[in-house]
């Protein structure tokens, strides 16, 4: 199951640097997770600071 971020991102992009697939990218006003490309390994939400990134 693909992961999403909530609205408690800080947009400081620790999640998107460490994504082994590339699916999260810079939203308008948070980032964004490609839940087709997601393979759900988790790197995202261990990394936010804020605990932003949830399985869907």
């Amino acid at each position: 199951m693909a992961y999403k971020i909530k609205e408690d991102c800080i947009s400081c992009g620790a999640c998107a640097d460490v994504c082994p697939v590339q699916a999260i990218s810079e939203g308008e006003a948070i980032y964004v997770i490609d839940e087709n490309t997601c393979i759900s390994c988790g790197a995202c939400a261990d990394t936010c600071p804020v605990g932003a990134p949830e399985e869907n």
